[in-house]
């Protein structure tokens, strides 16, 4: 009969041994095959490898007599080649103080300068870093760090001159049971989920591409209204034929890692959503081919085969992408918390604050002032390193159904 081994207090005597050294396979079950020969109860367990080097730690009750166990483990370590080193203090690890954030760095390159000023700004903000994993290693590197001691929206005010700086992204997202729930994720279309603006694709048919382009460029730096740029921009496709669309649909070219990113996310649940400022009769085609739950746009007015340079009802503007995404939120029964929105223009600002996660992707610089969040990868799919998931997962779930 196993004695019963009282349960830990926080003055009781604990004994923390770590082995260092060269990686090989059953180091973990040799250590605890020769520890299950002492009275003692596991702690707490942290295990690192980095390029084949090893280190593993084990916090453990301390038993009664405490030399048997010094003995034994460093036998196990010259047996397998490893340093030994054991300390001997008392109670758990110390408890995580409040304030629990992930911050995940994203960078290409990743330089030691940006990871120096980003690791300064947790000390400097009250944060200590209580743990470090790697992401993703290509195409670009992405860090998570989980810290505590901070508030999360001090972090990220305070991170976001080291992220610039450095020219490095960050997120800050505040660690809790929400982060484990359902996601809703919201994204606008044009330069964002896809290449290119379809306005201008249209323009092109109708011989004013390039005015187009230079009012779109203007109205997403923030520097006109968007409905009456929107509407001017609208008149001048008046006549282009309906078949137009099917051209510009046809030559759509998605952002890397878009199908990639929404693959990886619906299996895990997720919902998706797109609110464009552009127009329904692409936008519904796309939410088919990718398989996305919802959808709002404007709706080019057709008559006789022919646009006329109108839209029909209420513009998606500004106040209408965010009003869509709460809308979406209620529908999917996802609370706001648990939304993320990815969106570039300035039209996209009030959508990126009402969410969670709001993500200025690739975006204009009044965008990347004013969101909590800027990625600057051309990868969309980098989006689920912000999330927390690994590279390795997402090649392991490909190869499982690469569907």
């Amino acid at each position: 009969m196993t004695e019963h081994v009282p349960a830990l207090h926080l003055t009781s005597p604990t004994v923390l041994v770590t082995l260092t050294g060269p990686d090989r396979s059953g180091v973990s079950t040799r250590l605890f095959e020769e520890l299950a020969h002492h009275e003692l109860e596991v702690v707490d367990v942290e295990q690192l490898v980095v390029r084949g080097r090893l280190v593993l730690s084990v916090l453990a009750t301390r038993p009664e007599r405490p030399e048997p166990l010094e003995e034994s483990v460093r036998a196990v370590g010259e047996e397998l080649g490893l340093e030994v080193e054991i300390e001997h203090g008392t109670g758990d690890n110390r408890p995580r103080r409040v304030g629990r954030s992930q911050v995940t760095v994203l960078g290409h390159p990743l330089t030691p300068a940006a990871m120096a000023a980003v690791t300064a700004r947790i000390k400097d903000a009250g944060g200590n870093i209580d743990r470090i994993l790697r992401l993703a290693r290509y195409p670009v590197t992405a860090l998570r760090m989980e810290v505590s001691g901070a508030d999360p929206d001090q972090l990220q005010a305070d991170l976001a001159a080291a992220a610039f700086e450095h020219e490095v992204d960050l997120a800050v997202e505040e660690r809790g049971i929400l982060r484990h729930a359902q996601r809703l994720i919201v994204m606008d279309v044009d330069s964002t989920l896809i290449q290119g603006e379809v306005i201008e694709m249209l323009a092109e048919h109708a011989g004013c591409a390039d005015e187009v382009a230079g009012v779109t460029e203007a109205a997403m730096r923030g520097e006109l209204d968007f409905e009456q740029s929107l509407r001017h921009r609208v008149e001048k496709l008046r006549g282009v034929p309906e078949s137009a669309l099917d051209d510009v649909y046809d030559a759509l070219v998605y952002t890397p890692g878009a199908r990639t990113m929404i693959r990886t996310l619906k299996r895990l649940g997720y919902r998706f959503a797109l609110v464009s400022g552009g127009f329904t009769q692409i936008i519904e085609r796309i939410a088919d081919d990718l398989g996305i739950d919802y959808h709002a746009a404007n709706e080019l007015e057709i008559v006789g085969g022919r646009l006329t340079g109108r839209v029909v009802g209420d513009v998606v503007d500004r106040a209408g992408k965010a009003e869509a995404l709460r809308r979406f939120a209620a529908d999917a029964r996802i609370g706001i918390k648990n939304t993320v929105a990815v969106g570039d223009g300035a039209n996209d600002l009030d959508m990126l604050a009402a969410a969670g996660l709001g993500i200025a992707f690739n975006a204009k610089p009044l965008v990347r002032g004013q969101a909590r969040t800027s990625l600057n990868s051309p990868y969309l799919d980098s989006i689920v390193y912000l999330l927390g998931i690994t590279r390795e997962e997402v090649e392991a779930a490909d190869a499982g159904d690469p569907a």
